[in-house]
């Protein structure tokens, strides 16, 4: 076991630069992981299962299931705050009871979540227009993985207790073991098994009990530290709940707007052909790694802010935020420009050597996915800005003005593609992705500036209040 040293990162003392990074890139690595295994089901029931309509049914549910991940984590991402606020501020009884609390919260949300998705997965998925074809091969999928979502929530809100206190090397280590498990089931289930769409979806649950329990063991074990979990303390402490969905409540609310305004445009896709609907799978798998690279930006700008936010060092803030603005739009730049050029390659990963169709798919794919890479990284700009602003405890402010630039952008494209014949082809719907990300960027920027502006209006405040601060005049 690493010493407690190793495992917190504290961002009140110190040079910011490197230790931002330090804590981005096992995020990162985290995140790019998860995408890579979510691509090896695709793979896997696309080129192995036999059945050449199971790839489409798979990306048929992805936004569905999306929405209830999204909600999870963005709850989640309250439990982020708190705790990070708490560990800048010293506060032992604040971080012990988020942690519980989170924990016990997680457990009994993930089985709410779950009860939901059960229910309206058949539903759901025609109002979306799901082809008839692909209809029960999506409705199987999707039942099997909500059997999945209490060990999501119990993972999810438990890697974010870690993070808070600086420990992002530890998710990492979990969540890969966890996906190398996934990836040999799904190879078990699909090649040795013949399965199809409810193999990927079996793998897919083992390998999250795997991480929910694997985390929840580490937090168990580490009885020097405040944040370590004991069973016995595994409640709800009302006044710490309340604080955390003040938080979190926003936050899930904005992405679940993001996850929302995805199936419309997923619903609006179900126009298209079979062959279309494949290359939008592969579209979306790929566009993952680009995603979650620059979202984990949102996790390091926010506990780097929160930390110093709670332990009342402004004047780090506005440096952090700075770093990560510069780290972030370098890493979009050379992410998009690296995956531009991969995407033929990568794309042809997805769809079997032996179908008729794959030429049209991989060129379709390629169109798609060159159009957004290039203006990426202005994702990765406005994620950053919502971290910072969540971190000095701003929650209703990031998701009006991401509602506002992404949701309402995508929406009204929406209406525009069903009304202009211009708009009406895979390149036209998809261009509303880079629109939507400039207009959040600008929209959460200025939330940004105003709320710098007053954060420096608390620092010339806290220096006159210093008398070390107070010039003596003769």
């Amino acid at each position: 076991m690493f010493k407690s040293s190793s495992r917190k990162q504290n961002f009140t003392e110190g040079p910011l630069f490197v230790k931002i990074i330090l804590f981005a890139v096992p995020i990162m690595l985290t995140s790019v992981l998860q995408t890579f295994y979510n691509m090896a089901d695709n793979i896997v029931v696309g080129r192995f299962s036999g059945d050449p309509l199971a790839l489409a049914a798979v990306g048929s549910v992805s936004s569905l299931f999306a929405l209830i991940v999204n909600l999870i984590v963005g709850i989640s991402a309250g439990t982020g705050v708190v705790v990070a606020q708490a560990f800048g501020a010293k506060d032992d009884d604040i971080l012990s009871h988020a942690t519980h609390t989170s924990i016990t919260f997680s457990a009994i949300a993930g089985l709410v979540f779950m009860s939901i998705g059960l229910l309206v997965s058949r539903p759901a998925l025609i109002a979306m227009g799901t082809q008839p074809e692909l209809l029960d091969s999506a409705v199987l999928y999707m039942r099997i993985v909500c059997f999945g979502i209490p060990a999501s929530a119990v993972y999810n809100f438990s890697a974010t207790t870690l993070r808070s206190v600086g420990d992002s090397n530890t998710p990492l280590i979990i969540l890969s073991s966890a996906g190398v498990i996934n990836v040999i089931l799904n190879l078990f289930f699909i090649i040795v098994c013949k399965m199809t769409v409810d193999g990927v979806a079996l793998a897919t649950i083992v390998s999250q009990y795997a991480s929910a329990v694997w985390v929840i063991a580490v937090l168990v074990k580490r009885k020097d530290e405040i944040y370590a979990v004991s069973f016995k303390k595994l409640a709800i402490h009302i006044p710490t709940l309340l604080r955390i969905l003040k938080y979190g409540v926003p936050a899930a609310l904005q992405s679940s707007m993001y996850s929302i305004s995805n199936i419309l445009i997923t619903s609006a896709t179900n126009v298209f052909t079979s062959i279309e609907m494949s290359a939008k799978t592969i579209v979306s798998s790929i566009d993952g790694i680009m995603y979650n690279s620059l979202n984990s930006y949102l996790h390091a700008s926010m506990t780097v802010t929160a930390q110093n936010y709670g332990a009342g060092q402004y004047g780090r803030i506005r440096r952090a935020l700075g770093y990560t603005l510069l780290q972030v739009t370098a890493i979009g730049l050379v992410f998009g420009a690296v995956l531009s050029l991969l995407a033929e390659p990568v794309s042809s990963l997805f769809v079997d050597l032996s179908d008729p169709n794959r030429t049209v798919i991989l060129e379709k794919s390629c169109e798609l996915l060159r159009m957004m890479l290039t203006m990426y990284f202005f994702c990765g700009i406005q994620e950053s800005l919502s971290g910072t602003l969540r971190g000095l405890g701003y929650s209703i402010l990031p998701m009006f003005m991401s509602v506002v630039g992404i949701c309402g952008t995508r929406v009204l494209w929406i209406v525009a593609f069903y009304n202009i014949p211009s708009l009406q082809s895979l390149i036209g719907l998809y261009s509303v992705y880079p629109v939507s990300w400039v207009t959040a960027t600008i929209a959460l920027g200025i939330c940004t500036a105003i709320a710098m502006s007053r954060l420096s209006k608390k620092i010339q405040s806290k220096n006159l209040s210093d008398p070390k601060n107070i010039e003596v005049k003769a």
